[in-house]
């Protein structure tokens, strides 16, 4: 990752995605979202250099908006470094195809890298601990391992989160089951920094403090809460077309130093 050790003050960052990457489930003193992309560059900053920042990520996005809507903005910003994972909302609907997702996912990264910024990717998680999403775990193994190929062949970083067996704890997420709480979202950042070379203070792997075990019963009301409050909108929203990002736009369009509000 050349962009972290060439002895550059000052180091742009673009994060892409969907809501894992906005920072959803992660509020903000503002009354936005953080998440692990604002977190990452707070790290950077930290440690005395000068961080222009933007974080194009909207959730509801699926792959092919993702590459439509946000790479041709990062291509202009011309950044050191881009984040980027994307697929995931694609892969949880029915008759996703990973192979398809990862020939468009490729083309993609051909485009960023060609740029010469650094390019980090993050695997999809690993979810057998999550009965509902179980059935889902085989697609996301093959996609990833697309994933990787497409890493070694464009020489970019990878941020393999399904074998972060820490986000196996119900700890790590927020009450949907499918955004990081703000714990979660501390760690990744963590994870990120590691990845990168650059020193954070702190251990992402940690065990987590000791919860007590959900009685069965406890549980059974939890997943029907859940059902009811989540996953019927959810279904509702895709059986109409629509998304929770439809008609909002970037929370942090610019590269802008930290500090400064977004643009």
């Amino acid at each position: 990752m050349s962009g972290f050790h060439n002895g550059h003050d000052i180091v742009s960052y673009v994060a892409l995605g969907d809501s894992f990457t906005e920072g959803l489930s992660d509020p903000h003193p503002d009354g936005g979202f953080r998440g692990w992309a604002d977190r990452f560059a707070e790290h950077l900053a930290d440690q005395g250099r000068e961080v222009r920042y933007a974080n194009l990520a909207v959730r509801g996005k699926l792959l092919r908006q993702i590459l439509a809507d946000q790479l041709p903005r990062a291509v202009e910003l011309a950044p050191d470094l881009v984040t980027i994972c994307a697929g995931g909302n694609d892969l949880i609907r029915p008759g996703a195809d990973p192979d398809v997702l990862a020939e468009i996912f490729e083309d993609g990264i051909g485009q960023l890298r060609a740029t010469g910024a650094d390019v980090i990717i993050f695997t999809g998680f690993d979810i057998g601990f999550q009965p509902v999403m179980r059935h889902l775990r085989g697609r996301i193994a093959t996609y990833n391992m697309h994933l990787r190929g497409i890493a070694d062949a464009h020489g970019c970083q990878v941020v393999d989160l399904w074998s972060m067996k820490i986000f196996q704890d119900r700890q790590a997420w927020d009450w949907d089951r499918l955004h990081l709480s703000t714990e979660g979202h501390r760690r990744l950042a963590l994870k990120v920094c590691a990845a990168v070379g650059a020193e954070a203070g702190e251990d992402w792997n940690e065990p987590w403090p000791g919860a007590e075990p959900m009685h069965w019963r406890a549980a059974r009301q939890d997943d029907l809460h859940w059902a009811r409050e989540f996953l019927v909108p959810w279904i509702h929203r895709r059986l109409t077309g629509r998304s929770s990002g439809d008609g909002l736009g970037p929370k942090r369009p610019n590269l802008e130093r930290l500090g400064q509000r977004p643009g």
